[in-house]
Formats: structure tokens, C-alpha cells, sequence
């Protein structure tokens, strides 16, 4: 190891944004992680990466030490200041376990926008229209039948749970498609975020709209945000999206509602347990899926692998960091 360069501890190889990982060498000496186990990189945090200052991870970083919790942040040498996740999401990461060591985490919010909600709109026109039903009649040999009619968007309203960067894209998308947005956030936006958005209660929301959109992120507060009782007050024939997290959304109660048809049609790309996935989706045609590609573009993988590097980079030349994530902004 270079003894003068701080010693950076990648979960993940980079894919996508080489040119960015070899300048980074200029100031930074980089592994990836050997450790194919949870228990074995706790053995190998006590010789040879006893001394990381930084640590990239992905959401692919889970397969090799599964969650970011207590336990394994009690377990980081002293000498570990900064988790640079590399998407949007960090609920996988417990911050206040990394606060109360003196860990800073960032993460890398602005270059998943456009790719998430890109997809988002696909799912939500694919569910609107029902043409998962209409794709696997094709696939059958059954050309056209059996296949129910969907729906047009114009005039149908927008339900968007979040407004933040990707609630507002998504909305951006949609309006050309002549819905009718309205938004519920923990506060309103200003009118030029809005962007003619009309603020409403959350109930108003759940129990008004013909589309719901899923964006906001998952924590204690949001988990199962969209309960059994939250989903027996939609409107008969609500279209769900969700590119956000799983848990959001009770994805038990949300399989029946579809099963009894109370749910007109969902756009999945997140769940609960992923890679597990309710088997009553598996079964229904209207469940229209992807497996959490949201970000899957060779650009933008390649915007978020330089965003965390960079805010590794800053960290170790000392320079203001991109994006600490909220809880952490006060020890910056």
C-alpha cells in the first residue's frame, strides 16, 4: 500500500466510468474487496483494510456484506471517515450508527433522475394500457386474445407521493400526456417547482387519484406508507407505480387488491423482499415488472459511479463534498 495515499475500499468494480476511477489514483490508493462473506470481511477489517479512510458501495454491495447496519459499522477501523454510496437510495446504511462513529455518508441523488423516471413512465403507460396482458398473449400464440381494453391518460389524475428531483421529471413526462398532477409532500413546493402541480392532503391523494406514483424514500417513517386500509380507500381500477422502494408499499395487501381487481394495474420495479417477489404478482397479468433497472443505462450508471468518486476525491483533498446525505449535513 501507498503509505502517503488514503486507502479507498470499493465494494464494487468500476464499470462504467473508468477514466474518472485511474485520476482518482492520483490521490487515493484504491482496492476492491476480496471478502466474499459478511464474516469474512469482518475477519479482513483486521489486517488488510484495517486502515480505510473511504469506503464506494453500490446497491450491489449487499451480496458480499449484506446490510450497512450497526453491527458491521461498529466493526470499521477508527481510521474509516466517509461511505460514499453511489444511487439515490441509502436506506440500507444506518446513519446514525456511522454519525455516532464519525462517518459521514454520501450519496449520489442527481444522476438517477432522468433514467428512473424514464422508466417510470414506461411503467406507468404499460400498466395504464394494460400491455403486459397483450404482450404475453402475443408471446402465447394467442394473438389479441383474451386481451381487456386499457386506458387513455388524458384527463386521468396524477397522484405523485414525493415531489422531489424524480417526482417532478416524472411529472414533466406526464404532462404531455394530458394528466392532471397533484403531489403530496411533508411541505409544498414553491410555484416554480410545482411546475402547476396542485399541492394536496395525503389523503386527498390516496383516495382521488387514478395513478399513483411511489417516490419517496424508505425509512421508519414511510415503511408500508401504503398499508392494506391506505389501499381500500384508492379509487376501483387505480394504476400503482413504483420505482422507489419495495416496503413502501404492503406488497401482500397490494397483491391482493390486485387479484380482487380493487387495483386496476401496477408498474413495478421494486419490492418488498427483493429478489423475492410476491407470488400472487408472479401470476397476475397486470402486474407489469422489472427487476429494479431503474438506473440500468451504461450513461447513467456512469454519471453515478464519477458522482461518488468524486465525493470521495473531495473528501480527501478536503473540498466541499457533492452530497452528504441529509442526517449528515450538519457534520460537514
Amino acid at each position: 500500500m501507498t503509505a502517503h495515499k488514503p486507502f479507498v475500499l470499493f465494494f464494487n468494480p468500476v464499470k462504467h466510468a473508468g477514466d474518472f476511477y485511474k485520476k482518482l489514483q492520483d490521490v487515493a490508493h484504491t482496492e476492491v474487496v476480496t471478502s466474499k462473506t459478511r464474516d469474512e470481511f469482518f475477519k479482513d477489517l483486521q489486517d488488510k483494510y484495517q486502515d480505510i479512510f473511504a469506503i464506494y458501495r453500490t446497491s450491489a454491495s449487499g451480496a458480499v456484506a449484506g446490510k450497512f447496519d450497526k453491527e458491521l459499522i461498529d466493526k470499521l477501523p477508527p481510521s474509516c471517515r466517509f461511505i460514499c454510496h453511489n444511487g439515490a437510495g441509502y436506506d440500507p446504511i444506518d446513519t446514525k450508527a456511522c454519525a455516532d462513529k464519525g462517518i459521514i455518508v454520501t450519496n449520489a441523488p442527481d444522476p438517477v433522475t432522468d433514467a428512473t423516471a424514464d422508466l417510470a413512465v414506461f411503467l406507468l403507460l404499460g400498466a395504464l394500457r394494460q400491455l403486459n396482458p397483450a404482450m404475453q398473449a402475443l408471446h402465447a400464440g394467442k394473438f389479441k386474445t383474451g386481451v381487456d381494453f386499457g386506458h387513455d391518460p388524458q384527463g386521468k389524475t396524477l397522484g405523485i407521493l414525493g415531489m422531489g428531483r424524480i417526482g417532478r421529471a416524472i411529472k414533466a413526462r406526464c404532462d404531455p400526456f394530458g394528466l392532471k398532477t397533484v403531489y403530496h409532500n411533508r411541505n409544498p413546493l414553491s410555484a416554480e417547482q410545482a411546475a402547476g402541480a396542485e399541492y394536496v392532503s395525503f389523503n386527498k391523494l390516496v383516495e382521488e387519484s387514478d395513478i399513483i406514483s411511489v417516490n419517496v424514500p424508505l425509512n421508519a417513517k414511510t415503511k408500508y406508507l401504503l398499508d392494506a386500509a391506505e389501499i381500500a380507500r384508492m379509487k376501483p381500477g387505480v394504476v400503482i407505480v413504483n420505482t422507489a422502494r419495495g416496503a413502501i408499499i404492503n406488497e401482500a395487501a397490494m397483491a391482493d387488491a390486485l387479484e380482487d381487481c380493487h387495483i386496476g394495474a401496477v408498474g413495478l420495479d421494486v419490492y418488498e423482499r427483493e429478489p423475492e417477489i410476491n407470488e400472487k404478482l408472479l401470476r397476475n397479468p397486470r402486474a407489469l415488472m422489472v427487476p429494479h433497472v431503474g438506473t440500468h443505462t451504461t450513461e447513467t450508471l456512469a454519471k453515478m459511479e464519477t458522482w461518488a468518486m468524486e465525493n470521495i476525491r473531495r473528501a480527501i483533498v478536503g473540498e466541499t463534498l457533492l452530497s452528504p446525505v441529509p442526517e449528515h449535513q450538519a457534520l460537514c
